[in-house]
């Protein structure tokens, strides 16, 4: 377990033995060479800007701490030119793509669950462009959010609506090979959404049936929700493609919080996940010190 206090002595010093610019090392050997990490943890831009200002600088300064995967919410609004600059780097440096955020998002009103129909059309309308995204940047998932409850209109008949049209969408991702992976949000940070609850994203995954349509399981938003977490990952395995992370309370890096990150890791790997889990979540401590805090929290719990 790592404790605020202990990750803020020990960064000054990792300094020396990490790097201090996107790829320039300092005279020591950079953190990567003592070994990689164990599973594909992706940062995202912002994570290490007081090293590497650049954002594309940080996925070298990422590569070079041992990190082989990245995502970024908004990837999608970057335009083509970065888009391309992006795959380019990531490319070079052996870095995964993971998620981007693939339609519009609406906190306070219905998506997809009341049946409007000029909205759903608009959803698959705009999961058609995602995959030209996914195509640009070398990406395969996309995080999909179908929206709050309707008020008034039955559950059942929401849920019909929602697998419809997610029918629609996966039809056009199937083709392409791109996966939408629907995200279940808490009820504290985000309530009335429709997708809150495993057992519910689950249930529409299975009525949807597509290889293009699964869960992104954010380990953040389900300690929220329903905790257990291990067997509440088991009970969704086999159709769970993506993990998002962060502590609980708090959402920041492994160790500031409850979640014993170090056994849900090992549980992971050793159900042989070979995806990306990504690091969204915020930082406990700023500046070049807490990003050098957030790396070692990560080799902790890694060190399984």
């Amino acid at each position: 377990m790592i404790r605020r206090e202990f990750l803020a002595a020990a960064a000054a010093a990792a300094a020396a033995s990490t790097v201090v610019s996107a790829g320039q090392p300092a005279a020591a050997k950079p953190a990567a060479s003592n070994g990689g990490f164990k599973l594909r943890y992706g940062p995202h831009f912002g994570m290490f800007s007081a090293h590497a200002p650049d954002d594309l600088d940080q996925l070298t300064f990422a590569a070079d701490q041992g990190f082989t995967a990245w995502e970024d919410n908004g990837m999608k609004g970057r335009g083509a030119e970065f888009q391309e600059k992006f795959a380019q780097r990531s490319g070079k440096l052996g870095i995964q793509m993971g998620i981007f955020v693939s339609t519009w998002i609406d906190w306070e009103k219905p998506m997809i669950t009341d049946g409007d129909q000029g909205r759903r059309d608009r959803f698959v309308k705009e999961m058609g462009e995602s995959i030209e995204v996914c195509k640009r940047i070398n990406a395969t998932w996309m995080t999909t959010v179908v929206g709050r409850v309707s008020q008034n209109l039955p559950w059942g008949h929401q849920f019909a609506n929602v697998v419809e049209t997610l029918r629609r969408a996966a039809a056009v991702c199937e083709p392409a090979g791109k996966v939408m992976v629907l995200e279940p949000l808490n009820w504290r940070d985000h309530p009335g959404q429709f997708l809150s609850a495993s057992d519910t994203i689950r249930a529409v995954v299975k009525a949807v049936n597509s290889p293009s349509c699964k869960i992104l399981q954010d380990l953040y938003h389900l300690q929220v929700t329903e905790g257990n977490l291990i067997d509440n990952m088991n009970r969704s395995w086999d159709d769970i493609a993506y993990f998002q992370l962060g502590d609980n309370p708090g959402r920041m890096e492994p160790g500031t919080g409850e979640v014993n990150y170090r056994n849900v890791f090992k549980h992971i790997h050793g159900r042989g996940f070979k995806g990306v889990l990504g690091m969204e979540h915020g930082m406990s401590i700023g500046g070049k010190e807490g990003e050098l805090a957030l790396i070692k929290a990560y080799r902790e719990a890694d060190s399984f």
